[in-house]
């Protein structure tokens, strides 16, 4: 009984760490890495008003709604890094998977999206 406890508590304290992994995208700390250090290129996919009102310095504008159409133009080098941003996270983690679906491998989504970006004290521009 004792043993069966203890490797259900194990299971359940390590499921939360198995789940991480699957659906983790990058802090705004690796994605400042990842821009200065291996050049990705940001894409944001948030709507025109939601991008007018602020978003990452030097992100390309791409709405997810014609991210599977746009995206081959914006981003031409398919194994460049891409990170893809939203308000929250949300649409940036569907962004990944249609634009892992076009080829591009190394698509990240910025978790905590724009949201995430400014509680870390990062820069943002207005358009």
């Amino acid at each position: 009984m004792l043993i069966s406890v203890a490797l259900a508590s194990g299971f359940m304290l390590f499921l939360p760490v198995m789940q991480g992994a699957a659906t983790a995208g990058l802090s705004p700390q690796q994605a400042v890495q990842m821009i200065n250090r291996e050049k990705a290129q940001v894409i944001d996919v948030c709507s025109a008003e939601e991008f007018a009102a602020g978003h990452l310095i030097g992100a390309r504008h791409v709405p997810l709604d014609q991210l599977e159409q746009q995206l081959a133009g914006v981003a031409k080098n398919k194994s460049q890094p891409l990170i893809l941003v939203c308000a929250s996270g949300m649409r940036s983690k569907r962004a990944v998977a249609v634009a892992k679906k076009l080829g591009y491998e190394q698509a990240h989504s910025l978790t905590g999206g724009l949201k995430g970006w400014k509680e870390a004290n990062l820069p943002v521009e207005k358009a």
